[in-house]
This record gives structure tokens, sequence and C-alpha cells, in this order.
């Protein structure tokens, strides 16, 4: 028998990834139900700026280039809460801003009242290949030829 563990068929770790994050938006949902948080409880949620789906001011962009934990205690408004993410009002050095967090952007959540935390892996937009011209020997020119066989002659001499 080998001691080397086979590679699974099954994503296990995305299963396990996409339940605990459904932890977060079950207890985000029963806040937006009462619109408060109950006793001390309050909560520091991670999450990739950049990360697909995210919606957020770009002064807040620029200022947390990749991650950003914001807190939810007792000034926010306007939180609702869907399958795969929440929006939510808050204010950042007395600026009020609107924010639209994937679930699958989140990296961390915390309620240090009862001491509870999860950490994820977050999904971050790649960016594509920059854009550059079209290189000129990209598409040889073809031309047949004339004795009747089936030899091809390439030029791949640069365009003039």
């Amino acid at each position: 028998m080998s001691d080397e563990t086979p590679d699974s068929l099954i994503p296990y770790d995305e299963i396990v990834q996409d339940a605990l994050r459904a932890v977060v938006g079950r207890v985000l949902g029963e806040i937006q139900k009462t619109g408060n948080l109950p006793g001390g409880h309050h909560f520091y949620i991670t999450f990739k700026t950049r990360g697909a789906g995210v919606d957020i001011p770009q002064h807040l962009i620029e200022r947390f280039p990749d991650e950003m934990t914001i807190v939810i205690q007792n000034r926010f408004w306007d939180l609702k809460v869907a399958k795969d993410y929440f929006e939510i009002g808050l204010s950042f050095n007395q600026v009020p801003a609107k924010l639209h967090i994937p679930f699958s952007a989140i990296t961390s959540f915390v309620d240090p009242a009862v001491d509870f935390a999860l950490q994820f892996h977050a999904e971050v937009e790649e960016e594509g290949p920059s854009p550059h011209d079209e290189a000129e020997n990209d598409h040889p020119i073809a031309e047949p030829i004339e004795d009747g066989s089936n030899v091809v002659s390439v030029d791949f001499s640069r365009k003039k």
C-alpha cells in the first residue's frame, strides 16, 4: 500500500469553502432581518478589493489596492444579503460609501465578541495580457508552386 494520498476527483476544498461562506451569508442575513447586531457582536470582514464582482468606490481601491477590512458594528445602513454577495453602506473618514462584496472575495470573517473566526481562499480577477500590436510575422503568405505538386512555398519575410 502506498503512503501517498491520491489526488481527489471531488473538489472538497471548494465545497468546504462554499459551505463556510454560507455561514457568513446566514449571519449577515439575520442582521439584515433585525437591522442591528445583538449584544456585543460585531464583525471584521476582510476581502480582496480587486476580487471578481467587488464594487467599491475608486478612492478605497486606491487606498487598499489588494485587501481591505471593514468593521460592521454600530454605524452601517442598507445591508442587503443575497445568495452570492452582500451590499452595505459604511462611512470612511466621514464619507459615506456603498459596497458590493461577493462572498467569493472574502478572505476572513471574525466576530471578536465570541472569539469566532473563519479564513477563506479568495478568487481574484486576473488581468488578461496587456494589449500589443499584432506581430508582423503572424500571417505568412502561402503561394502554391506551379509545378503541379502539393508543395507550398511560404514567404516569412517582413511586410513592407
